[in-house]
């Protein structure tokens, strides 16, 4: 089983910043968050989804909000507390154990805190493989699972309740009460037993976080950080076809954040002489487009890392001149269903195609 220390979270926030295509806050703030929390409270207990007992009650734990605001204004871990406190009392009964509702950037790390403080296991497993950044983007709701109750809370001490008929009801519920917490906070839904969790969870998820991150370290002690990285996601059970899209320098990037999202495209130039790739992004990589046509759309991951070292390179830290990679790679096959697709694939995102999966490429 996954044991996470001081020594190894840099290894697993960089894979889970991968994970993250783009989005899911500022990895580099969760660790930390992570490393304090684990100084002051000791190891977290992390266990698997098959060692869950069926009645066992498991609430995600998650920041909510846009990936630009994120960056300045983390948690406090008394919201943290307050929401599986409040999360508690509505369900009426004792929360078992912990999960991250999604296994990319900064909300990787944020249930560690979470488990760390209140001394709840936490569960190897998210609800996307990847991140998303709406709040109906999850397997559960694919799969029939109820997202509420809904709780967020913030650093002032406020918690709210969401009780909808439907996730995306709840989404757009959530970003309206964003609007008052500062554009992020704190949240938990989809509270379910451990029997509806071994049903549609992403599971060991947390484990190819840390080996991802692992082959980054691996590959810059070798002097072929991306080679390596690319090999070990092709080894891994989710994220095969991993390819480079693209390699080039940024030489436009445009963002806003509007609605609790950050929004935007950045154009990379490729050193071959290629046409030019464009990626689009609402908190994450949603497509890649060449020459007019879609190369790589949602729910598969894009992610864009530096070229020499394969250090993740987030959304709202993109720049004009960085010489970069642009990868994608498959996600499990829990998300490519056409359930699936119907809930985060391209045409959900306003992208005017259909999913095609990645074709495998030699390197």
């Amino acid at each position: 089983m996954i044991k996470l220390t001081p020594a190894n979270l840099e290894d697993y926030a960089r894979g889970a910043a991968l994970l993250g295509a783009g989005g899911g806050g500022d990895p580099y703030i969760g660790r930390l968050l992570a490393e304090q929390a684990i100084t002051q409270y000791g190891l977290p207990e992390i266990i698997s989804v098959d060692e869950l007992d069926d009645n066992a009650t498991v609430i995600s734990i998650a920041m909510i909000g846009a990936p630009t605001v994120l960056v300045e204004k983390a948690c406090s871990g008394d919201d943290l507390d307050l929401l599986i406190k409040e999360m508690s009392r509505q369900l009426g009964k004792k929360v078992d154990a912990l999960m991250p509702i999604e296994i990319g950037g900064v909300n990787s790390c944020l249930p560690i805190v979470a488990a760390v403080r209140t001394g709840l296991p936490l569960v190897n497993c998210d609800g996307m493989g990847r991140a998303f950044p709406c709040l109906e983007m999850v397997t559960f709701n694919v799969y029939g699972e109820s997202i509420s109750p809904v709780v967020m809370t913030d650093e002032h001490g406020n918690a709210v309740t969401i009780n909808t008929a439907s996730a995306k009801k709840a989404e757009n519920f959530a970003r309206s009460v964003l609007s008052e917490m500062g554009l992020s906070g704190m949240i938990s839904c989809y509270p379910m037993k451990g029997s509806q969790l071994k049903k549609w969870a992403v599971k060991d998820t947390m484990t190819c976080a840390l080996h991802i991150g692992e082959a980054i370290k691996e590959g810059r002690q070798q002097d072929n950080a991306v080679k390596t990285l690319v090999n070990r996601l092709n080894e891994t059970q989710y994220y095969t076809n991993a390819q480079i899209l693209v390699d080039g320098k940024v030489i436009d990037v445009f963002r806003e954040t509007r609605d609790g999202f950050s929004f935007g495209h950045c154009v990379v130039e490729p050193f071959d002489g290629e046409e030019n790739v464009t990626l689009t992004f609402q908190n994450e990589f949603i497509a890649a487009e060449k020459n007019g046509q879609y190369i790589a759309t949602v729910p598969d991951i894009i992610a864009v890392i530096d070229r020499e070292n394969a250090e993740p390179i987030t959304a709202e830290t993109l720049r004009f001149g960085q010489r970069v990679n642009v990868l994608a790679m498959d996600v499990p096959s829990v998300m490519r269903t056409e359930k699936a697709l119907g809930v985060f694939g391209p045409q959900c995102f306003g992208l005017g195609c259909d999913y095609k999966r990645l074709t495998k490429v030699d390197q």
